[in-house]
């Protein structure tokens, strides 16, 4: 089981993640930011992915610090459970229909970090939750696990449908990605070294 933990402490936030890549969808997300939670319990459920999360932040605030270190925290935990990626795919992708929306997302973790955010709403709320704080939540989680992200949702209209579309597309092309394949020695990469 390619299993890692990570726990990130700062004047704002207090994390504590384990993530299990070869899980079965298993979660326990505890954060003070209901929509967060719903959109990382996503993740874990249709990446098949065993995902733990605790965090504490200064909401009273703003969400923005807490969406931001949880991004940190989960990319760089998914880094750690990689380790030297030998035998990873590298590559995944997930095209997926949530009702009136489609979300498209593509990823390379090829240890160049590089987020691509195409998606038709960039601002508004849901229910307390701000839109604009999951670009952020994408950009935090590619710096972190050094990844390439591409994210295009090229038609939708209800928020909710388009976030959530994006996070279960996100979760399926990250299982591809990182799944094993016994055909590959070492990296998938001419350089020898991703």
């Amino acid at each position: 089981m390619r299993t890692a933990q990570s726990n990130r402490k700062t004047k704002e936030t207090s994390i504590a993640l384990t993530l299990g890549l070869d899980g079965t969808g298993k979660y326990q997300v505890k954060t003070p930011i209901p929509f967060l939670n719903h959109m990382l319990e996503l993740f874990a459920k249709h990446g098949l992915f065993d995902l733990t999360v605790k965090a504490t932040g200064d909401v009273d605030v703003d969400d923005h610090h807490l969406v931001e270190d949880v991004g940190i925290t989960l990319g760089e935990t998914l880094k750690k459970a990689l380790g030297d990626k030998a035998g990873i795919r590298r590559y995944g992708s997930a095209s997926l229909p949530m009702d009136e929306t489609l979300a498209n997302v593509v990823v390379d973790f090829c240890g160049r970090p590089a987020l691509v955010y195409r998606v038709p709403m960039k601002s508004g709320r849901i229910k307390d939750f701000d839109v604009e704080l999951v670009e952020h939540f994408f950009e935090s989680f590619v710096n972190a696990s050094q990844c390439n992200l591409h994210i295009n949702v090229p038609y939708g209209r209800i928020k909710h449908h388009i976030v959530e579309g994006t996070f279960k597309a996100f979760a399926k092309a990250v299982d591809m990605a990182t799944q094993v394949d016994s055909r590959i020695k070492g990296v998938l990469s001419t350089k020898g070294k991703l």
